[in-house]
């Protein structure tokens, strides 16, 4: 006796039943294909930063060495964490945050995140009023949201204190960041930058 009719037994009924399972397999196959590669491009997306730290001496580490300055301590503390993260800097000594501003058109496409010192004890040392350099903080927030990046400031007086100050966060000459301040800086910025990275603006 066959089992076709048996309770709980089932049997296709010849080759068109077959051919429409047959259908159906590849169909959620497919589906399920899908599911892994979107998933898979978004796990990708998300392990993936791209930062541009754009400003004066400091961003560039003078007296301490770009290896010890803040952007190359925030790639390896962004590596550590386990993402692809790439830190290019975009720095002048010296410069004024008119100076910043006018380098904030040459952010590449596809950064994420611009972190940016505005320069302003460079304006100040020049006579420059803070008017201008909120003014051109302002100019350059809007240029990096310009480019589909997120804008971080990278505070040092906040941070670290202020400078010409006596603080032992500062090398001698008063301005530029020891290489343990840069590591404060880096540790400071390390959330903030991952929180922009996965959440744009």
């Amino acid at each position: 006796m066959s089992d076709a009719g048996k309770p709980g037994s089932f049997a296709l009924n010849g080759p068109t039943e077959e051919l429409s399972m047959y259908k159906m397999s590849r169909t959620w196959l497919a589906i399920a294909v899908a599911i892994c590669v979107a998933v898979s491009s978004s796990a990708a997306s998300a392990k993936t930063i791209k930062v541009y730290a754009l400003g004066a001496s400091n961003t560039n580490g003078k007296g301490v060495g770009r290896d010890e300055a803040w952007p190359a301590q925030l790639e390896q503390m962004l590596r550590a964490r386990g993402y692809d993260a790439t830190v290019t800097v975009n720095a002048v000594n010296g410069d004024t945050s008119a100076g910043v501003l006018s380098r904030a058109s040459s952010i590449p496409a596809g950064t994420q995140v611009v972190v940016f010192d505005t320069g302003g004890d460079n304006d100040r040392l020049r006579g420059g009023s803070e008017g201008d350099i909120n003014a051109n903080k302002s100019r350059i927030v809007s240029a990096i949201r310009a480019h589909g990046a997120v804008p971080i400031q990278a505070g040092y007086k906040n941070i670290i204190g202020p400078q010409r100050s006596g603080g032992a966060g500062y090398q001698e000459d008063g301005i530029h960041l020891t290489a343990r301040s840069h590591a404060r800086v880096a540790s400071y910025l390390l959330p903030k930058v991952i929180a922009a990275a996965k959440g744009g603006r």
